[in-house]
């Protein structure tokens, strides 16, 4: 890759992204460079090989790529007094939620931006994250971010009014599912499991079934179908889940996350 790339914010979520690019080679450590607010943080940084600064001006000028990377109050605080040190030359890339790309492109005073919604797994190269842009998805822009990311795991490409959705479906969802790993290791210990076990018999349970279905592209119902015998355990476990409510409860979860998302973005 002979661009260079910068981020604004060097926090978990950068730090991942960063070590997915160079783990990936998709960028080597003397092309990358981020800035932060603490001088205790630029050790960690340039540990790993990449040029670190307390100036956010400094990334740019050094930077073809941009990534903003920290939270939407600090992006709305600090952009203003960076906007005239961008070009058109800079492919602005946010990962801020709330963030809309009309309000980018205001703060920044650029037309090439593309918005963002990794999620925390990216720590482990295994995010799930949604692009949106106002360029043409063809475009070597458009490629180039959707490279950034799926070297830390895999990418979908969304409208931006579906961002609220992507972060009900992806953003937050880890959330409910650690809570559901916990009610499964929760009843395992119930039944005689030691807890640190029982952990891993969930967790791994649940990262298996995802592998499967992503890797054979199998419906879900299908493989659902494929554990489920007639008279057996499953069903009976099922069972139990829809008379709970199950499907509702999921849904009604992420639809009062959809609508939050809406609204913080309204404010």
């Amino acid at each position: 890759m002979s661009k260079k790339i910068g981020f604004i914010g060097a926090g978990n979520m950068a730090g991942a992204i960063i070590k997915g690019l160079i783990a990936n080679q998709f960028f080597s450590p003397e092309d990358i460079s981020a800035s932060v607010s603490r001088p205790e943080s630029l050790s960690r940084l340039e540990s790993i090989g990449i040029f670190g600064t307390l100036s956010s001006e400094e990334v740019i000028k050094r930077s073809d790529v941009v990534v903003i990377a920290v939270k939407p109050h600090i992006l709305r605080a600090i952009l203003p007094a960076l906007k005239p040190h961008f070009s058109q030359e800079h492919l602005i890339i946010s990962i801020a939620a709330g963030v809309t790309i009309d309000e980018l492109k205001g703060l920044t005073g650029q037309d090439r931006i593309v918005r963002t919604m990794p999620n925390t797994a990216a720590l482990v190269g295994a995010s799930m994250t949604s692009l949106c842009s106002n360029l043409s998805r063809d475009s070597e822009d458009c490629r180039l971010a959707e490279s950034v990311f799926n070297s830390v795991g895999r990418t979908e490409w969304i409208e931006e009014r579906q961002i609220h959705a992507a972060t009900a479906v992806h953003g937050s969802s880890p959330a409910y599912v650690y809570l559901f790993i916990e009610a499964m290791a929760d009843a395992a210990v119930l039944g005689g499991i030691p807890r640190a076990q029982a952990y891993k018999m969930a967790a791994q349970t649940l990262y298996g079934a995802s592998k499967l279905m992503l890797e054979t592209e199998l419906h879900p119902g299908v493989l659902k179908d494929q554990v489920t015998s007639p008279g057996g355990t499953t069903i009976e476990a099922l069972a139990v889940l829809e008379a709970k409510g199950f499907r509702s409860a999921v849904i009604e979860a992420m639809r009062a996350c959809i609508d939050k998302s809406e609204a913080l973005s309204k404010q």
